[in-house]
């Protein structure tokens, strides 16, 4: 496996901990939008995709987030999904790494790239990329070729 392409979204001046956005291709065939970049307690990290987890109004059946104490869609009161105190993991990865190998080297690529782009960023006349939302690609011509 081989990462081809990085496109980096260099996050708004303000943002707390977040440093920026990342789209992947692996192979020159598959793509991993939505990877975030964030400056932890001990230096920058990689967080993979990740949805929130819902659950569904025993009324009318629409997903809510498990926090949500009225449903979105017919207003009814939802039960109690988190127990009082207790800490629930309310989201899941969409995509990640299995092994810590292939982590370290996605890490190392998305890494080595952000702070291209930050160099990139400080020089005149710099226009940071949109890597959009998912819903539409990223053309070719405005990823990264990385080896």
């Amino acid at each position: 496996m081989k990462i081809t392409d990085v496109a980096i979204q260099l996050a708004p001046s303000g943002q707390d901990r977040l440093r920026g956005f990342c789209c992947i291709t692996i192979d020159g065939c598959f793509v991993v939008r939505d990877i975030k970049i964030i400056n932890g307690p001990n230096g920058l990290f990689v967080a993979m995709p990740s949805r929130k987890i819902m659950a569904a109004c025993p009324q009318c059946r629409t997903k809510n987030h498990l926090h949500a104490r009225f449903c979105n869609q017919c207003g009814a009161q939802l039960p109690a999904m988190v127990p009082a105190g207790e800490r629930v993991k309310l989201h899941c990865d969409v995509a990640h790494p299995i092994n810590v190998d292939c982590r370290q080297m996605i890490e190392k690529e998305i890494l080595a790239a952000f702070n291209n782009e930050v160099h990139r960023s400080e020089q005149p006349g710099y226009v940071g990329r949109q890597l959009g939302d998912g819903g539409d690609s990223v053309a070719p011509t405005e990823l990264m070729p990385h080896s």
